[in-house]
């Protein structure tokens, strides 16, 4: 429940400070007195637009804060875990506007965000305003009240989560969806190009010897040449350079009797000449391999320009770098089969996400049709209780498209002469009309919702007599069971109050501003008087007052 609301510097408001009380909390008050200002700054606490031409003084800041007493439900235990939030039994929402116009949110004195104070709000508490009467023309209104009576909250949950899930994979599968179509566009070409670099075979630096077998194949005759004339002076001439050597080596084994350094010098010579008449074995084995082939030329000289057209195509300088491009092509490849596979399993998970959705939705749907009679049953008893015995409402029940919400729509339609014609509750109802149907409407849900606190700012606009009477015993029986604030201009609703709250003008500091009391039971009975029969009621009024007050 609130328990306390302080307002500084907002709109004709210097400051006030308004303890509330369990059960039903009138307020009234002079038309311009300020009494929506109350519910103005309350909305802002609660999450509403903020705006500096509503602070009286320019020069300093607005502080509104509101302080709550709660029994931790659920939804609150959750709300303060998820944001990082100390939960205790009671709890303060401040909001405050510099005159820059920058708005700062608290709860329990942390910052935070105006998304988490508005969510926090509607735990708290449900205000409604005379404007407010428009969410009787919204589907999204008349979806919410069934729910709420259907008592399905967890099959919302779930279908929530599902949705959510199921929209999920649907953008992941469209994004799949379209890297396929890239990859399918690209797919014939980059087909084309693997074959063709699979056809042509290379294998790791085959073009780079290629090149090196070309050019020794087409200088054979000269390599041959110069190997013979090589081998030949290493063995063959007049003056053999091995023998030569041969020579040196057998003289320099006289003498290395005569020490350790000539024994030394003699096996490096001995080396030497083996390692000559090996090199010389070796040329005349490379010279007898060396053969001139015209038909192994023109075999090398068609597979090198297979493999040089292929690196100008691809634009690369080597052999490597083309089996490079082949393996890349052939990850692209297999990465489409793999897109294809992936889009099919997809598919078929969104599709079955898809009839998991279905299937709680379908229930959802059940649950809103078997409310609409004990609804409507009630709304109408209801409208005939606030004076409304011709009025009917109807609800019916429409397919939609899938969404978060279901698949089904729920469209209240009224009937205010049973005329047997239903329309769209803004068409046919007047705005006293609207306000009885919204509290009829509200007493039900208020039940099923366990709002702890609920304001009404003037929903008794557009009635009087029995039917303000009427909703008085309806918003005393509401009253019950949570906590009231109502803003009213019936004298019939003021006297079922538990609290009566006094808006009034004052000069404060020379200058016109709002002020609160709280009255006594004299007071209420002048004040109630005064709604009765004017500023200066009669003996009449005062009495008839009394009798409203203590009955």
């Amino acid at each position: 429940m609130l328990q306390k609301l302080q307002i500084q510097n907002y709109a004709i408001i210097q400051q006030i400070s308004i303890q509330f009380a369990d059960h039903l909390n009138v307020i009234t008050g002079e038309t311009g007195a300020g009494k929506s200002i109350l519910t103005g700054a309350l909305g802002l606490v609660l999450g509403q637009r903020a705006d500096s031409a509503a602070l009286m003084d320019k020069t300093t800041k607005c502080i509104v804060e509101a302080q709550f007493l709660a029994t931790p439900s659920e939804a609150l235990k959750n709300f303060f875990l998820e944001n990082d939030l100390d939960l205790n039994d009671e709890i303060i929402l401040r909001r405050e506007i510099a005159p820059t116009g920058k708005s700062r949110s608290f709860i329990n004195d942390t910052p935070v965000n105006l998304s988490q104070l508005k969510e926090i709000s509607l735990l708290l508490i449900d205000l409604h305003q005379q404007f407010d009467n428009l969410e009787l023309t919204n589907t999204h209104f008349h979806r919410q009240v069934i729910d709420a009576m259907a008592d399905h909250a967890q099959l919302l949950t779930q279908l929530k989560i599902n949705y959510e899930k199921y929209i999920q994979l649907k953008l992941t599968l469209q994004k799949l969806k379209e890297e396929q179509a890239l990859a399918e566009k690209e797919l014939s070409y980059n087909q084309f190009l693997y074959d063709e670099l699979e056809k042509a075979g290379l294998q790791e630096n085959e073009l780079e010897e290629l090149d090196a077998e070309i050019k020794l194949l087409s200088n054979a005759e000269n390599i041959k040449q110069q190997l013979n004339q090589i081998s030949y002076e290493l063995k063959h001439s007049e003056l053999p350079l091995a023998n030569t050597l041969k020579q040196m080596q057998q003289k320099l084994q006289t003498l290395t009797e005569y020490g350790s350094t000539i024994q030394h010098l003699h096996d490096r010579m001995n080396s030497m000449v083996i390692e000559l008449l090996d090199i010389a074995d070796e040329l005349e084995t490379a010279n007898d391999a060396i053969q001139y082939d015209a038909e192994r030329i023109q075999i090398v000289n068609d597979r090198m320009e297979q493999g040089y057209k292929l690196l100008k195509k691809h634009n690369v300088q080597n052999t490597s770098a083309l089996l490079q491009i082949q393996q890349e092509l052939a990850g692209k490849l297999e990465a489409l089969q793999n897109i294809n596979v992936q889009t099919d399993a997809m598919e078929a998970e969104l599709q079955q996400q898809y009839d998991d959705c279905m299937a709680v939705s379908k229930t959802i749907t059940k649950n809103r049709e078997a409310q609409i009679k004990p609804f409507v049953q009630k709304v109408n008893k209801l409208l005939t209780q606030v004076g409304m015995p011709n009025a009917e409402i109807k609800v019916e029940i429409r397919e939609t498209a899938l969404s978060v919400h279901g698949n089904s729509d729920v469209i209240f339609l009224f009937d205010a002469n049973k005329s047997g014609r239903f329309e769209p509750l803004q068409k046919v109802a007047s705005g006293g009309e609207l306000s009885r149907v919204m509290l009829s409407i509200k007493y039900l849900v208020a039940k099923k919702l366990q709002l702890p606190t609920l304001i009404f700012d003037e929903i008794d606009s557009g009635i009087s007599g029995e039917a303000a009477r009427q909703v008085g015993i309806i918003m005393k029986e509401l009253a019950a069971a949570h906590q009231l604030i109502s803003i009213t201009h019936q004298p019939q609703i003021a006297a079922k109050a538990n609290n009566h709250y006094y808006v009034f003008k004052d000069i404060i500091n020379n200058k016109v501003a709002t002020s609160v009391r709280l009255l006594n039971n004299d007071e209420r009975i002048t004040a109630i008087a005064q709604m009765l029969s004017g500023e200066k009621p009669t003996a009449a009024a005062l009495q008839n007052a009394r009798e409203m007050v203590s009955n």
